[in-house]
């Protein structure tokens, strides 16, 4: 068996193992937690958990902060599942783990992929331990998760990622933040691989281009989803500012720490938003 084969192959037996773990629910929003954001995965209400390594073709995470966990259940009565951590292009240049992961909660049912990570962020404006809500990206990886050959079975050659971060439920969690009294910035994200953090210039670099937030994560999932025609909201959770831009020593227990601090905010936001989702 090839290993598109072996994937397609995967992606099944995975979603077969979550839609027998959902039972009677039928959750339309799969959820990923970024660094230091996991917390959330404790509000699921009567959750089902299966570990990432008991999935076929899932990822093996090794970064802290990322559980590997697949939880089942409900948040505020809505019926969702939350994928706790992800595999980041840092650690591997294989994209069928992160492609299995996404396409096995889409096949079990769900529509919609809310996603959200811990960012640095590249305006004054925007400080740390607030919520930026992900309007656009700009990809600066050097690499895409779909490139080698493609499965139409999981979506078309070449598709539109001009609203990629979906308008409609952008507006929704915009309305929840300013219902529920959340600070909710709005702004460009600008995906770097990693895993060194950015040089000064490099983050004046991004400034120039429009870029609002910089992190390791977020761009290639959402390309994944709308490859195969999920509808993506992003909200990154800002740890630090950019190198350069303040005396801070940036580390990755730094960013856990801060994460930490705008959990409750993002959680708060989270639940109110999966009413509406």
């Amino acid at each position: 068996m090839n290993e598109s084969a072996t994937h397609a192959e995967n992606v099944r037996l995975a979603a077969a193992k979550i839609t027998a773990a959902l039972g009677d629910l039928r959750p339309r929003i799969a959820l990923i937690l970024g660094s230091g954001l996991g917390g959330l995965a404790r509000r699921v209400e009567n959750p089902v958990t299966l570990a990432y390594r008991d999935l076929p073709g899932f990822p093996v995470l090794t970064v802290a902060g990322h559980a590997g966990q697949l939880i089942v259940g409900t948040l505020g009565g809505v019926p969702v599942i939350v994928l706790n951590g992800r595999k980041h292009f840092y650690e591997t240049a294989d994209a069928y783990p992160l492609k299995t992961m996404i396409r096995a909660v889409q096949a079990a049912g769900v529509d919609t992929l809310f996603l959200s990570n811990a960012a640095g962020s590249l305006r004054p404006s925007i400080g740390v331990s607030e919520l930026m809500l992900i309007t656009d990206h700009i990809n600066f990886m050097g690499l895409n998760p779909l490139v080698g050959p493609n499965d139409e079975a999981f979506g078309p050659r070449f598709f539109s990622v001009t609203d990629a971060w979906d308008p409609g439920l952008r507006a929704k969690i915009k309305t929840v933040a300013q219902e529920t009294n959340i600070t909710l910035h709005e702004g460009v994200y600008v995906a770097f691989r990693g895993p060194s953090f950015e040089t000064p210039a490099e983050i004046r670099m991004v400034q120039a281009w429009g870029g609002d937030a910089v992190g390791m994560s977020s761009v290639p999932d959402c390309l994944i989803a709308r490859h195969c025609g999920l509808k993506v909201a992003g909200i990154s959770c800002i740890t630090n500012m950019g190198a350069g831009l303040s005396a801070e020593n940036l580390t990755h227990a730094h960013t856990l720490e801060n994460a930490g601090k705008g959990a409750a905010a993002f959680e708060r936001l989270v639940l109110a938003a999966v009413k509406v989702l």
